[in-house]
């Protein structure tokens, strides 16, 4: 069965940092186009990167320098690592996937994997 679970959101200051987490199971994340969104309240999905079979990472412009997305093949795993958090980037996060896509989109309908989602809160 094809799933995704994220986990490591949660409270932090405004400057702080945090890791998500996403691991994969039923597919291969190297054999796949990984993506984290973000969703705030009252908002629509946000996408905040993709990293794709070749391990090309992207990053939307908005977000670029503050958020970096990387695997770990070996674990199945897909990270997202955010430095400078401020009140803005609260939201629900989630990584998605088109498994056994190595090329990715930038529209979150062509994702049919979802998570369940992490929330993060940063307070200033």
């Amino acid at each position: 069965q094809v799933q995704l679970a994220e986990s490591g959101g949660g409270s932090v200051q405004a400057e702080g940092s945090l890791r998500l987490s996403c691991v994969a199971s039923g597919f291969s994340v190297r054999e796949s186009c990984m993506a984290w969104f973000r969703q705030a309240p009252g908002k629509g999905r946000e996408r905040i990167g993709t990293i794709r079979g070749d391990d090309s990472a992207f990053g939307a412009n908005s977000v670029k320098a503050r958020f970096i997305i990387s695997r770990d093949a070996a674990a199945n795993t897909l990270y997202l690592n955010i430095t400078g958090l401020a009140p803005d980037d609260t939201a629900m996060y989630y990584c998605a996937a088109r498994v056994n896509y190595r090329w990715c989109s930038v529209a979150a309908t062509d994702y049919p994997v979802w998570g369940q989602g992490t929330l993060v809160t940063v307070s200033s």
